[in-house]
């Protein structure tokens, strides 16, 4: 006979083989002999708080390594965890959900049981499921399951989407032939064809012929697997770069042409002059959702634009069909290197971020949103991860120069208030196994990543829509800073409508006990700061700064920024601002307020 492995044992040894090493979740009745089977296939269970921020981790998590997965139980928590699904499959992270259900002759009998609608009915949280997922496997037969299980693993690395896998409770011990796991998994091999060469020159020749051109990083460029591949056309170019929100940090930011974020209609005059002039812009990775485009202002001209998307080139006056852009890229990088595009064009210099440090601003005067972001900016490091919630500090961070290597979560369609707290803990666990992976961290790396760590920079309403997943930074001893902005309340929902509203306001926590409560040491607390005095000292602590042992943050902090509830970033919030007052005003002159 073959030799054979338990089916749950091929799973996690399928996941464990495709780079993933820890996996999040909650345990629940359907799910827990499954469960007995993670910690042997050489995997990390990180359980989770609830299942909805098991969903956001694993997001954060899958956005750095490439692939992600939680467990749930069926029904109740299939279901508190479709939201973060969603938001992945919204903003494309790869997150395999695995859902433990009742076992297959409990479903067949239709039996009346819990976490169900008590009719017998087994099948719709699947095709619920089905809405936010790009495949599902329903696992019934043991002969089909590991090709099942590889098909939708597949699809999921192919589309960086999420993929759904209902795995019965009475299957998780069956075996099935361990050669199975023999099978290479992954996103298959283009063909190279006469419209791939084809496209190359039309490219080639718009290129060459481009006196104004502009290159364009969006955020869809991370799955589509050719961020490094723009990084070097931008090297070789030196042609004027921007990014939009979504696709900040992918790309390095301290290179010479790099003018950070294209905020179109709310950019400097002279940038959008040069937008709409120009004869060429090269787009890649494109996701204009009215949120990551300014409302639509800063989506490229389509006459000019040739877009880069996964399997298709798009011009002004033609569309090439069934080009993977990492192939394409890969071919244009070798077109140009035996033979470069020489210009003689001398380009316009434009505004770029910068930072501003901490004694040039009046040390006892109010912090404030125009200028705190630029000087937050001088906390980070070449590595660093920062997420950025929805809110004032989802726009705040745009204007924030960031070292090489950074990467950046911004919100960009989905706006889930309250992800980015546990997206972080997935993104620092996936930061700290990167790490741990790298025999070389120097030399091969570029900056000492040893010395990187999470921030994150939330608001106080986000910060309780899912705070309980500080516990499980502090128990898994992540490397990360929470950098707390308190405006009493949702200040982005202010700027839309209810500005003096009660629903726009929160609870007053004293957030000073939450790490404390949350389990961490007496020193993870760094302070409350009101002035641009007091943020400077706490700034320049050795517990942010590291100056300590190993010139580097170690383990859990987290400090509170107080400003005014009506006070936002510069940018696209302060005409919102403007707006909502203008109409509050309005409305108490008409009542006689």
């Amino acid at each position: 006979m073959p030799p054979t492995i338990k089916l749950a044992e091929y799973l996690f040894t399928r996941l464990h083989q495709l780079g993933i090493s820890s996996i999040h979740g909650v345990p629940g009745d359907f799910n827990l002999e499954l469960l007995d089977y993670i910690t042997p296939s050489n995997l990390h269970w990180v359980g989770n708080a609830n299942e909805l921020n098991a969903g956001y981790a694993a997001d954060g998590y899958a956005r750095i390594k490439g692939l992600g997965a939680l467990v749930t139980t069926f029904g109740v928590g299939e279901l508190s965890a479709l939201n973060a699904i969603a938001g992945a499959y919204a903003e494309r992270a790869a997150v395999v959900h695995i859902v433990g259900t009742p076992p297959r002759a409990t479903q067949d009998a239709r039996k009346l049981v819990h976490h169900t609608f008590n009719d017998g009915e087994f099948g719709r949280f699947a095709a619920m499921a089905a809405h936010v997922t790009v495949a599902q496997a329903s696992l019934r037969d043991p002969r089909t399951a590991p090709r099942e299980i590889d098909r939708v693993l597949g699809l999921c690395l192919l589309e960086s989407r999420p993929v759904y896998i209902a795995f019965p409770a009475d299957l998780v011990a069956v075996e099935v032939d361990v050669g199975e796991l023999e099978r290479v998994v992954g996103v298959p091999e283009s063909v190279s064809t006469r419209a791939q060469e084809g496209a190359v020159e039309e490219v080639l020749g718009r290129m060459r012929a481009a006196k104004r051109p502009v290159i364009l990083v969006d955020g869809e460029s991370r799955p589509l697997g050719i961020v490094d591949s723009i990084q070097e056309l931008i090297t070789r170019l030196k042609w004027p770069t921007w990014s939009t929100p979504f696709g900040k940090g992918m790309v390095d930011e301290a290179g010479p042409r790099f003018y950070g974020i294209y905020k179109g209609a709310f950019d400097h005059p002279e940038v959008q002059e040069y937008f709409k002039t120009s004869d060429l812009i090269l787009c890649f990775g494109p996701h204009y959702s009215s949120t990551n485009s300014y409302s639509y202002t800063s989506i490229p001209r389509p006459e000019a634009t040739i877009a880069f998307t996964d399997t298709e080139i798009r011009l002004s006056d033609k569309t090439f069909r069934d080009i993977p852009a990492k192939e394409f890229m890969a071919q244009l990088l070798k077109r140009l290197e035996a033979n470069p595009i020489s210009s003689s064009e001398t380009f316009s210099d434009f505004p770029r971020d910068t930072s501003i440090a901490a004694a040039s601003l009046p040390s006892e005067q109010a912090i404030t949103q125009d200028k705190v972001w630029r000087l937050l900016a001088t906390i980070l490091r070449p590595g660093d991860i920062l997420l950025a919630e929805t809110g004032t500090a989802g726009h705040g961070v745009r204007s924030m120069p960031i070292p090489p290597q950074t990467r950046v979560f911004v919100p960009a369609t989905w706006l889930s208030i309250g992800y980015m707290l546990p997206a972080a803990q997935g993104a620092a666990l996936a930061q700290r196994e990167l790490m741990a992976s790298s025999k070389d961290k120097d030399a091969n790396h570029g900056p000492k990543l040893g010395e990187a760590r999470t921030v994150l920079m939330i608001g106080d309403g986000s910060f309780q829509m899912t705070v309980q997943e500080l516990s499980t930074m502090i128990k898994e001893d992540l490397d990360v800073l929470v950098v707390l902005i308190n405006n009493d309340g949702f200040t982005i929902e202010r700027c839309i409508h209810g500005l003096e509203q009660e629903y726009n306001g929160v609870p007053g926590w004293r957030y000073a006990l939450a790490p404390k409560f949350f389990g961490a040491g007496e020193d993870s607390w760094l302070g409350t700061c009101r002035t641009w005095g007091e943020l400077g000292s706490v700034l320049g602590d050795e517990r942010i700064c590291g100056t300590g042992v190993e010139g580097r943050q170690r383990g859990f902090r987290m400090m509170e920024v107080v400003m005014e509830k009506d006070d936002v970033p510069e940018g696209q919030l302060v005409g919102m601002m403007a707006k909502e007052k203008k109409r509050v005003e309005a409305e108490k002159k008409e009542r006689g307020v």
